[in-house]
């Protein structure tokens, strides 16, 4: 959301000189699935450290199947699309002329 707001005045440039709402939609979307996968990326590796600091430290076993990280992925894709269909659409719904005169 924060995303749209802050780049009001370029998607009135871009539906000003004939983007449709297909492609603002697509744009907003592609970044908000990229910021979640990093994210879960990120998270998976936080993940997978901690579980190897348990184990060594504490001398317990653990297990992290692949499975599990293929979940953690597919979750933080799909939170990405989830909470950036909203801002998307929204972005791809404004009027060009409201959109240009927002500062």
């Amino acid at each position: 959301m924060v995303s749209v707001t802050e780049r009001t005045r370029e998607i009135g440039i871009r539906k000003a000189i004939g983007a449709k709402m297909n492609d603002i939609l697509t744009q907003f979307l592609v970044q908000a699935v990229a910021l979640s996968v990093a994210g879960g990326i990120v998270g998976i590796m936080t993940g997978l450290a901690a579980s190897s600091l348990i184990s060594y430290f504490a001398d317990w076993s653990t297990l992290v199947s692949p499975g599990s990280i293929l979940l953690a992925f597919a979750f933080s894709a799909l939170v990405g699309v989830f909470f950036g269909f909203y801002p998307a659409r929204r972005a791809a719904r404004r009027d060009p002329i409201i959109a240009l005169r927002y500062e």
